[in-house]
């Protein structure tokens, strides 16, 4: 049996990645549990395996007294002097109780204890394994695939594929060679469960660092990427030497290494774009194949307003917005684009607003173009906003004291009121026009129209009679 502990130890150890003291101390438990159903429930009792030899012993520790009360947990004085000579009364000593034969029962419980404790180390080396390959792309085979979600055997143990980490329009054959992104490892009852994924954005970039030795050597580094899976994907590439081809190299001769991904990706398309520190160079880059005239920035808001020809609008956008939407992702601002065109209506607009604001602020008194002027600068856009503004507004435009301050208030108050009182009596005007209108709409509909007063007079006069016998009126006046 020692011969035979030892090669399992061995085939273990070599072919299982399990390490020799792991089993042994699982198979010194399990030989632990089968002991004390031999001998009884010792106190303190161990098994020892020698790892060379492969000898099992088994040791329990007795308390040493004149009289034995206890079979298991204690031994009498001379006994305990054939082991020890110098054993006294009250100490312990340290007995060997091997078993001559477990029995049937122990060795099944033994071995029941073992291939659990077995499975359990395999288990952490899968768990320790995956957890450090997260992020890192893995080959299988599809087992199956069942109410959406794919099983993929990774060898040592088995991957699953969510519905929503598969790319749309990918067909999923059992016996088929699949590659994915590690993307999780959770724990579980029986074997650890890996997470893959083909969806993320993280698959395309592992894709790109696999293909292109440059990324794994830092001479090119990938500084953002936007994926919609099964459609499009747009990368942003740096290099650390401006002389370098950033996009060439991912591009590779011919279109090798490009023509590499998109296969894997199932016919998805890819842009490669240079990324560049300054935000609008960036966006004109993402926005590509769309050629761009004018990008606006708002900082603040980390919006930009992009300005193409009427002819590229159509392109800029994409099929169902696709380009502009990951064209924002990629570069982390929200894109406003607008034609040439739209964009001139919108100034014009703007500017026939400044002059109706203009002329409006001009017509209060005390005002004139100069201080008009003044208070568009300031942001201010009608008499309305004037007129609630503070003193310390108005004084902190350049040019306004406050004594001027003061009087462009009270003008604006008035001018406000004045147009508020006309607002509210063309208001009351406007609702008594209605109400006359509608009880001129009742009173007609309560008298009766004139032709049902007609056919109820007709109805009303009497009927003319003819003679009793029935002959013609007119024949006694022709007689």
């Amino acid at each position: 049996m020692n011969a035979d502990l030892i090669a399992v130890l061995e085939y273990m150890e070599r072919d299982k990645g399990i390490s020799r003291e792991v089993l042994i101390q699982a198979i010194e438990s399990s030989l632990l549990t089968a002991s004390k159903k031999c001998l009884g429930q010792a106190r303190n009792m161990e098994v020892a395996i020698n790892p060379k030899s492969g000898d099992i012993k088994a040791y329990t520790m007795l308390v040493v007294v004149e009289a034995v009360t206890d079979l298991h947990n204690e031994i009498s004085l001379s006994e305990a002097r054939k082991l020890n000579p110098d054993a006294a009364v009250g100490e312990e000593i340290r007995k060997e109780v091997t078993p001559k034969n477990f029995g049937r029962i122990a060795a099944q419980t033994a071995k029941q204890v073992v291939i659990q404790k077995i499975r359990e180390a395999e288990k952490e080396v899968v768990m320790g394994e995956y957890r450090q390959r997260v992020g890192e792309i893995v080959s299988g085979v599809i087992r199956r695939a069942e109410k959406g979600v794919v099983v993929i055997d990774l060898g040592r143990t088995e991957g699953i594929m969510p519905e929503r980490e598969q790319c749309p329009h990918e067909e999923y054959r059992p016996g088929m060679r699949v590659r994915a992104l590690i993307l999780e490892v959770r724990e579980k009852t029986k074997n650890p469960e890996v997470i893959l994924s083909r969806a993320t954005a993280g698959f395309v970039r592992k894709l790109f660092e696999i293909e292109v030795p440059e990324f794994g050597e830092k001479v090119l580094e990938i500084k953002a990427i936007a994926r919609e899976p099964g459609y499009r994907t747009k990368l942003a590439v740096w290099a650390q030497n401006d002389k370098i081809d950033c996009v060439g190299a991912c591009v590779g001769l011919r279109g090798a290494r490009v023509k590499s991904v998109v296969r894997e990706l199932s016919g998805e398309k890819v842009d490669i774009i240079r990324w560049d520190p300054n935000p609008v160079v960036f966006i004109t880059n993402a926005l590509s194949p769309a050629k761009i005239k004018q990008v606006t920035l708002n900082e603040e808001k980390k919006e930009a307003e992009v300005v193409v020809d009427e002819d590229q609008l159509s392109l800029a956008i994409g099929k169902k917005g696709q380009n502009v939407r990951l064209a924002s992702k990629l570069v982390g601002w929200r894109l406003d684009i607008k034609s040439e065109a739209e964009k001139k209506a919108e100034v014009e607009a703007e500017m026939e607003r400044m002059a109706e604001a203009s002329r409006a602020l001009a017509s209060l008194p005390g005002i004139g173009p100069a201080i008009a002027s003044r208070l568009l600068d300031a942001g201010f856009r009608s008499v309305e906003e004037v007129a609630l503004a503070s003193l310390e507004d108005l004084t902190s435009i350049e040019g306004i004291g406050e004594k001027t301050a003061i009087s462009i208030h009270d003008a604006a108050e008035v001018a406000l009121e004045a147009r508020l009182a006309a607002e509210a009596e063309a208001e009351a005007a406007e609702a008594q026009a209605a109400a006359e209108a509608q009880a001129a709409a009742e009173a007609e509909a309560e008298e009766p129209p004139v032709e049902q007063e007609m056919e109820h007079k007709d109805a009303a006069a009497p009927h003319e009679a003819g003679p009793a016998d029935g002959s013609d009126p007119r024949s006694g006046d022709e007689a």
